[in-house]
């Protein structure tokens, strides 16, 4: 690994990768909005679908692609399966890039930011 002049070393390629699968999994609007949702709080699927609008068997999907990445967990209370974010650092990611994009639209309202240049 090559060490950066602020000390950091490079992550490994499989690191890049799994971050790489993470992202790429977050980069559906749908499955952003319902870690958004339970970032928030546990909710079960049926209140995630009302929420993020979404069709329940889609929702249901999503979650089990999250599940499956460990990015969302569940528990089961009685009938319901009850889902939730274990993660915290996972949580802070979401708070924090949502946040700044919700910054960026100001008091006017949202506007691209695939417009502006890198």
């Amino acid at each position: 690994m090559a060490t950066l002049a602020g000390g950091f070393e490079d992550p490994s390629g499989e690191v890049l990768t799994e971050a790489a699968a993470v992202f790429g999994l977050l980069a559906s609007s749908a499955r952003l909005h319902i870690m958004w949702a339970l970032s928030q709080g546990e909710s079960d699927v049926t209140h995630l679908a009302d929420r993020v609008g979404g069709a329940l068997p889609a929702v249901s999907q999503h979650l089990a692609k999250l599940k499956l990445a460990g990015l969302v967990r569940s528990r089961r209370e009685g009938r319901r399966q009850v889902y939730y974010v274990d993660d915290p650092d996972i949580v802070t990611v979401v708070r924090v890039m949502v946040g700044q994009l919700t910054a960026r639209t100001g008091p006017l309202g949202a506007h691209s930011t695939a417009s502006r240049g890198s």
